[in-house]
Parts: C-alpha cells; sequence; structure tokens
C-alpha cells in the first residue's frame, strides 16, 4: 500500500512534468521569433535581395529593411523576457552570473574564429587592428565598445551595447522597487526620441583618442565597481552597483552614441515596451495602460522614420529612407503581435530549434558571409533563379551548422559552467537578504506557478564598424 508520501511526491512529479510541458508551449513562439529574427538577419547579410526578383527586391529595400526589422524584433523579445528573468530569480547575483556566462563565451569564441577565417583588412573584425589594443580589449571586454568610440571588436556585437545597458536599467529599476513602472518609462523614451531627434550630436564624448582613451579607462573601473557592488550579496551595495551602472548607460546613451539619437532612444523603447506587454499578460498593469503605452511607442517609432530619417539620416541608420525605417519597425511590431496572439499554440520545431541556436547564428553570420562571398565571385553565381537559391541554402547549411556547434561546444558549457560558479560563489559568500522590490509578495505568487523563462539575447548588424 503506498504511503501517503509517495503518493504526494508523484503527484507533484506530475505536476512538474505538467508545468514543463506547458512551459515549453508558452515558451515556443519566443523562441520561433528569435529564429525568425536570426534567419532574416543571416539572409540580409548574405545580400539576399539580389536573389529576389527585381520588383520584389526593390519593393522591400524601399519599404522595409530586412536588418532593422531583425534588430527591433529581437529587441522586443528581449524586453518581454529580460526583466521577468530577473524578478522570477529574485537574485540580483545570480541573475547578472548567468548573464555573464551567456554572453562572454560564445562572443570570445566568435571572435576568435573571425579572426582565424575571415580575410586580413575585413573591417568586420576589427579587436586588434587599431593600434590602440588595450583600450579596444577593455571597451569591448565591458560590451559598451559602441557608446565609448571604440570599434566593435565583432561588428555584429553593436546591439549588445543596447542589450548591457538595458539590463543595466532594468536591475536598478527592481533594486529600487520601481521594476513594474514600465509603461511610463518606455512612453518617456519614446517621446525623447520623438523631441530630440537628431538634436543630440553623436559621439560627443569621444573627439580625439585621448578623450576616447580616458572614456574607455574611466568607464571601466566604473563598470568594475558596479559588478563588485552587484555581485557582492548584500543589498545596500547591490542597490548603489545597479544605480552607479544605470547611470553611467544613461549617460554614454545621451552623449556618445555612435547612432543617431531617434534611434538609440526607440531602442530603449521599444525594449519597455515589450516588459509592458509581459506585465498586461500577467496582469501586473491595467491592460487599458499597456495598450496606450504600446500603442504610442509604436506611432512614435513609425513617426520617427518619417521625421528624421531623411535628408543623408538614413546614411547613419543603413537604411534606404524613411519608409523603410518606419515600415521594418511596423513590420516587427506586428511579427510580434501576430506570435503573441498565437502564443497558446505550439510552433514549428524548426523555428524553436532556430532559435535556440540564434544567438550563435548572430554572431557567427558575418564571418561566414565574408568568408563565403569571395567564393561566390570567384564561382560567379548562376544568373538563374534555381542557381541563386542552391547558393543561398548552402550559405544557410553553413550558418546552422557552424552555429549548432557553437552553441552544443560552447554555449551549453559556459552556461553550465555559470552555474557552478554560482553555487561556489553563494557557498563561499551567502547573500546575507536578496533584494526584494516594492511588490515582492504578487511577485512571488506569480513565481509560484508560472514556469522560469528562458533568457534570450539579441542581435543584428552588418558591414563596417556599426551598421545592419
Amino acid at each position: 500500500m503506498k504511503t501517503i508520501r509517495q503518493l504526494t511526491v508523484r503527484r507533484a512529479g506530475g505536476s512538474t512534468k505538467a508545468r514543463a510541458g506547458g512551459s515549453a508551449a508558452r515558451l515556443g513562439w519566443l523562441d520561433a521569433l528569435r529564429g525568425v529574427a536570426a534567419l532574416v538577419v543571416a539572409l540580409h547579410h548574405f545580400d539576399v535581395l539580389k536573389m529576389l526578383p527585381e520588383p520584389v527586391a526593390a519593393f522591400i529595400w524601399w519599404h522595409g529593411d530586412l536588418g532593422l526589422y531583425g534588430v527591433m524584433l529581437f529587441f522586443l523579445v528581449s524586453g518581454y523576457i529580460i526583466p521577468a528573468s530577473l524578478e522570477r530569480r529574485g537574485d540580483v547575483r545570480a541573475f547578472w552570473i548567468g548573464r555573464l556566462f551567456r554572453l562572454w563565451p560564445p562572443v570570445i569564441i566568435a571572435i576568435a574564429v573571425a579572426l582565424a577565417i575571415i580575410p586580413k583588412g575585413d573591417g568586420s573584425v576589427a579587436l586588434f587592428a587599431t593600434g590602440h589594443n588595450y583600450v579596444a580589449v577593455a571597451a569591448n571586454g565591458i560590451m559598451l565598445q559602441d557608446l565609448l568610440g571604440v570599434w566593435n571588436a565583432l561588428n555584429v556585437t553593436w546591439t549588445l551595447c543596447y542589450e548591457m545597458v538595458f539590463y543595466y536599467l532594468v536591475t536598478a529599476l527592481f533594486t529600487m522597487g520601481w521594476h513594474r513602472r514600465s509603461g511610463p518609462i518606455a512612453v518617456g523614451f519614446a517621446g525623447v526620441a520623438l523631441l530630440l531627434g537628431t538634436a543630440i550630436a553623436p559621439m560627443t564624448l569621444t573627439r580625439d583618442v585621448t578623450s576616447t582613451r580616458g572614456l574607455v579607462w574611466s568607464a571601466t573601473l566604473i563598470v568594475l565597481m558596479g559588478f563588485a557592488c552587484m555581485l557582492s550579496g548584500r543589498p545596500a551595495l547591490t542597490r548603489i552597483g545597479a544605480v552607479l551602472l544605470a547611470g553611467l548607460g544613461l549617460v554614454l546613451v545621451y552623449n556618445n552614441s555612435r547612432a543617431p539619437a531617434f534611434e538609440s532612444f526607440m531602442i530603449f523603447a521599444t525594449m519597455f515596451a515589450g516588459t509592458v506587454l509581459y506585465r498586461a499578460e500577467h496582469r501586473q498593469v491595467d491592460r487599458l495602460q499597456a495598450w496606450l503605452c504600446c500603442g504610442f511607442v509604436l506611432m512614435a517609432g513609425v513617426a520617427v522614420g518619417w521625421m528624421y530619417n531623411r535628408d543623408g539620416m538614413e546614411q547613419h541608420t543603413w537604411t534606404s529612407g524613411w519608409m523603410a525605417w518606419s515600415g521594418a519597425y511596423l513590420a516587427a511590431w506586428v511579427t510580434f503581435g501576430a506570435a503573441m496572439a498565437l502564443r497558446r499554440k505550439r510552433f514549428p520545431r524548426a523555428l524553436t530549434w532556430l532559435g535556440a541556436v540564434s544567438f550563435s547564428v548572430y554572431l557567427l553570420h558575418i564571418p561566414l558571409v565574408r568568408t563565403i562571398q569571395p567564393l561566390l565571385h570567384v564561382a560567379k553565381v548562376p544568373p538563374t533563379t534555381g542557381g541563386k537559391v542552391l547558393w543561398t541554402a548552402e550559405y544557410l547549411a553553413v550558418v546552422l551548422i557552424a552555429s549548432y556547434l557553437l552553441y552544443k561546444l560552447v554555449e551549453m558549457p559556459g552556461q553550465k559552467l555559470g552555474r557552478k560558479v554560482l553555487k561556489a560563489v553563494e557557498r563561499r559568500w551567502p547573500t546575507e537578504d536578496p533584494v526584494r522590490p516594492a511588490g515582492a509578495a504578487g511577485d512571488a505568487a506569480v513565481r509560484a506557478v508560472e514556469p522560469e523563462p528562458v533568457p534570450v539575447e539579441v542581435g543584428a548588424s552588418g558591414p563596417g564598424p556599426r551598421g545592419r
């Protein structure tokens, strides 16, 4: 006769399996979005428009930039899930150790691969090509290089700078108990993008080598101090570190962004709007408020393209004009909204798999493009549609195989190592009292019934030090 304890364990296990299945179903739509974004970006940098019939290619070129579409779709996904990951953990130190071991290992290996395979002199890898190696390594090491006037070690990593600042802001809001104010913050960033547009001069802090070097070393010291506080396990120090890093991020975005102001601020408006959607879904904010906030951000994103991305400014956003910017931004929102509406459905396994390896696709596709494209010129791609499709399929096959290897051999072991490091740190320096922001009781209730989400990454870029 089974004991009550045995029955309880069996039922708990069944409940756990059910929750795991539900988790997979609920998160499948996010993986699918990441997969779509990664695939579009990889095709964009392969000049897929040249593979399409001319009328179709011309329409896409003038009405919707594929690179910007992929970037904004990634940012929406990241905004939706990253704050949720931090809040469900309820532990800033655990969140950041997980983030660092999620990002650093694949980035380092991808840079090494790029240096090994890309022809010498190619501008897409610039870590040791500027003559200021220590400065370049420091800036790229703290993942703020694109906001410090330093060339990206691997040009696709410019988006990680915006991701990193978003993490800083989210962490500061969490430690201050303001984490549910995503709506006003999203509206605020969108309002700044509308009002200031191109009025803020880019890179005002790094006019020459001396000022760049000083800014890099100053930012590096601030980042080290901030992380020392955040990883201390002491609530007061954690708040100090988080606010310090958030302040650094805001100063750099406002004063030293390489991108036009309207684009930089719309990136953060978009990410926080993604957070608003998450909160509305889980009834953490009023639905009407969420609709108004997200509607304003969407309209602002379309409007800034029409207002500012013209008269030569499109050269700084790597788009063909205002219609391309606004159309791509709108399309990213439409795609995200459609997937969210179908979130209860199961998405194709191929897309969810592609979402799992999307960060590796993001990191590796440019080095592979730069290696493969010279071969295409030598082989002279057949002008027939069949020949173009064949070359595109072969390119995607190479990218996906390489990305899967990076995912299995680097990403997964890196995350496993991060969990071991976290356990070792917790044993050596136990957290005194995890930061519990206002509303923690409500958050705890959500954590009790909702599965832990899988954190996601974003990114896309294009030829040159920055671009898509």
